[in-house]
């Protein structure tokens, strides 16, 4: 599988950096960086995006206006993308169209060519415009997965609470895990 991860500037960047950790090595990932989300890593985690997954092969980071990236073109094959998290202003992008870097353009070629998408807004509480944002999306076969907690799984420690969420959303994307103690 070919899969699109794209983190956007908003608190909570780590979660995506954990979804790519923990995907099994059969996937191939091609991973952008908005430069908020860069900035936010480095304020909240102390990480610095450049140094992670120097040594794997089956991970290709680009940056955001590198345009001329293979997921910028509907020809290029990729089953599915997840923007995690997805910060308000992506959003507000994706939802009208406007594709002015890498995210956004990946976005729309995956939109246009019906391919599977899931967006995990990380925003509390949601303003109207980006409910109404998240609404049209999810009209238009986009699934709206924010991250949100379940207490069945008995997560007790944020990083339990985090493996229940990056299960969720590999649920959604259909890839196999064994991250949550599933209900019973």
């Amino acid at each position: 599988m070919k899969l699109v991860v794209a983190i956007t500037g908003s608190s909570g960047s780590k979660l995506g950096i954990k979804f790519i950790q923990n995907l099994p090595e059969s996937i191939e990932v091609f991973a952008v960086f908005s430069k908020s989300a860069k900035k936010a890593l480095k304020l909240e985690e102390g990480i610095d995006i450049t140094k992670l997954f120097k040594e794997n092969e089956k991970i290709h980071i680009f940056k955001e206006n590198q345009i001329e990236a293979p997921i910028s073109s509907g020809s290029f094959k990729t089953e599915k993308m997840i923007i995690l998290p997805c910060s308000m202003n992506t959003l507000a992008k994706c939802s009208v169209g406007i594709s002015d870097n890498l995210i956004t353009r990946a976005f729309t070629v995956m939109l246009k060519e019906k391919r599977e998408i899931v967006l995990a807004p990380r925003e509390m509480p949601f303003s109207t415009i980006a409910l109404e944002n998240m609404h049209k999306l999810s009209q238009l076969g986009v699934t709206i997965a924010p991250p949100v907690l379940a207490y069945y799984s008995k997560q007790n420690s944020l990083e339990l609470m985090e493996d229940f969420m990056i299960g969720k959303w590999y649920d959604l994307l259909k890839i196999e895990h064994n991250l949550y103690e599933r209900w019973k």
